[in-house]
């Protein structure tokens, strides 16, 4: 695998990647329109801020953000592709785009679909004050943030690696 392929992927992945975050913003603006959230306690209303009063939120927010990131990437490969010669993408960098990729997408697994199940087990644990399932659905999410960074990182010194060989 060369630089402008590695690059070409990232950047083919973090396009989906926006578009599947641009679909999932649809969910947030379905649940203000429809109003569905139940009473919301005074709890609630002091971390008002934090949670913009829609439990997905944060999952949407990091998938646009990473594929934006996604995308970025592969545009500083496709560039150094064009400004060094040929050094091959070996070992874990290669995996890189499906770490970042599968990441994302688990991010809508735990942080959208997630959230219903969580529900399930805690019922509305996001507006009222059940800080088990809150916890565990936040710490879901995080993970899937800390496996996006690893694949961010290994992208990170491969880039490195390569721009210091133009030098």
């Amino acid at each position: 695998m060369t630089q402008l392929e590695i690059g070409g992927r990232f950047i083919r992945s973090g396009f989906w990647m926006l578009l599947f975050g641009m679909v999932m913003s649809f969910g947030m603006v379905l649940h203000y329109v429809a109003n569905i959230s139940p009473p919301i306690g005074p709890e609630f209303t002091k971390t008002i801020y934090l949670w913009y009063a829609c439990p997905w939120t944060l999952s949407t927010a990091v998938v646009l953000g990473g594929a934006l990131g996604m995308i970025a990437i592969g545009a500083v490969y496709a560039t150094l592709a064009r400004m060094a010669s040929a050094i091959p993408i070996v070992g874990p960098e290669k995996s890189a785009v499906s770490i970042c990729t599968i990441s994302l997408i688990a991010m809508f697994l735990t942080g959208y679909a997630g959230y219903f199940v969580v529900n399930s087990i805690w019922p509305d644990f996001y507006y009222s004050v059940v800080t088990d399932g809150k916890n565990l659905w936040l710490l879901l999410q995080l993970a899937c943030m800390v496996a996006y960074t690893i694949g961010v990182f290994l992208a990170f010194n491969g880039i490195r690696r390569i721009s210091y060989s133009t030098a």
